[in-house]
């Protein structure tokens, strides 16, 4: 039987313990950067003690919101899960889990995500993938270049541009499900020094008014192995989408590789030859609910769809998910209410954040083995759960 260790939120006195623990799990560098002992509002730091008071493991709650549809839900987004080589596959990651499920639910959290290093404790735990953030390499040399429209002027950023950067960000991504509000106390954090996010900042304003920016790192060297990576390319028109890859472009005599993770329907990813992009890396995320009836209600649903269906969900990690529910969803809002006896739908937790993050059909999640009905009954009715398309990620954390 696996040995108890107890779960408490992480002290100022347990932060150096817990750098150590990260720095052998993750491979760090020895050199402990100055954030990493720092106690920045915005996060809940959980750890595990075994039963000497030794520090086994550790799991961060980042504080985040994400747009679903036009609302921002509060979410527990989870990063620097490690636990001592010891200590492993003795339930230690399964309990803190636990406990910062349990936190994260007082807090007010409706749903969370995370980038696994290995998906299947996190299965176990009820969270299941919903995407990948994938980045892909691309001949600068390909790219198009147009003739610089007149009416739209192209310039460098500064730090006083960051304001009307982020409000270009909300405009693209607030109507659209996952993507981080970049809101909050812990966002406040990282840009308390109001420097550029990377080396480069390009703005495009048509009649003074934002609408594309791109943000990239330089890198080194200009021979056929440097790399411009573009941390960010976004635009609110094909206008500004043109002119941000013709600047992008520009670079091929000097930076032969473009690196960028591009985003599913934006204008930018519209002007750029994707079909000759070559994967330089993908990081899977996958989602779960914190709290079904919080996750139901906070989100934004599309306006047109309407629909009634009863479920009954299993969460053996969160209990008060667990039970009978009906969904009910009509102009632009949703509502979970619980309703007694067995529904003819029976839901794991793992289906239901693969169809609240619009990753699989019903069908698709009953064939996995995650959805149960009774005979004569169409899964497809829960579709009415993923209604407003798939969750992205833009983000890494």
């Amino acid at each position: 039987m696996p040995d108890p260790v107890h779960v408490r939120e992480l002290a100022a006195d347990d932060l150096d313990a817990a750098w150590e623990l990260g720095r052998f799990a993750f491979g760090s560098d020895p050199q402990r950067p100055a954030h990493a002992t720092a106690t920045p509002a915005g996060l809940t730091r959980y750890g595990a003690f075994d039963d000497t008071g030794r520090l086994v493991g550790k799991a961060v709650d980042l504080h985040h919101d994400q747009w679903w549809s036009g609302s921002a839900v509060s979410a527990a987004d989870v990063a620097g899960v490690a636990v001592a080589p010891e200590a492993r596959g003795r339930g230690v990651a399964r309990a803190m889990l636990t406990a910062l499920l349990c936190g994260a639910r007082d807090r007010g959290a409706a749903i969370s995500a995370l980038y696994p290093t290995v998906a299947a404790p996190y299965r176990a735990c009820g969270w299941e993938t919903a995407g990948v953030l994938r980045t892909v390499d691309l001949a600068t040399a390909l790219l198009p270049r147009h003739r610089p429209a007149a009416h739209l002027v192209v310039r460098a950023g500064t730090a006083a541009d960051l304001p009307a950067v982020a409000a270009l960000y909300e405009r693209v991504t607030r109507h659209r499900n996952g993507m981080l509000t970049r809101r909050g106390e812990l966002f406040d954090v990282f840009t308390a020094d109001r420097g550029l996010p990377g080396d480069g900042l390009t703005l495009v304003k048509d009649d003074g008014d934002l609408v594309g920016y791109a943000t990239w790192q330089r890198g080194r060297g200009y021979g056929a192995d440097s790399v411009l990576t573009v941390d960010e390319a976004l635009a609110v028109t094909a206008e500004a989408a043109r002119e941000l890859v013709g600047v992008l472009a520009s670079w091929a005599s000097v930076a032969p590789t473009l690196r960028l993770c591009p985003f599913d329907g934006d204008v930018v990813g519209l002007h750029l030859p994707l079909e000759s992009a070559r994967e330089h890396e993908r990081d899977l995320w996958m989602h779960r609910p914190v709290d079904v009836a919080r996750a139901v209600s906070a989100r934004g649903w599309p306006a047109h769809v309407r629909g009634t269906v009863d479920v009954t969900l299993v969460d053996p990690l969160a209990e008060w998910n667990s039970g009978t529910w009906r969904l009910t969803v009509a102009e632009g809002a949703g509502e979970l209410t619980r309703i007694s006896g067995e529904a003819d739908l029976r839901l794991d937790v793992r289906g239901f954040a693969l169809l609240y993050a619009g990753a699989a059909p019903a069908r698709s999640v009953a064939q996995a083995g995650l959805l149960h009905h009774a005979a004569g009954v169409d899964p497809a009715a829960l579709d009415l759960l993923g209604a407003g398309g798939p969750a992205q990620l833009l983000d890494y954390f």
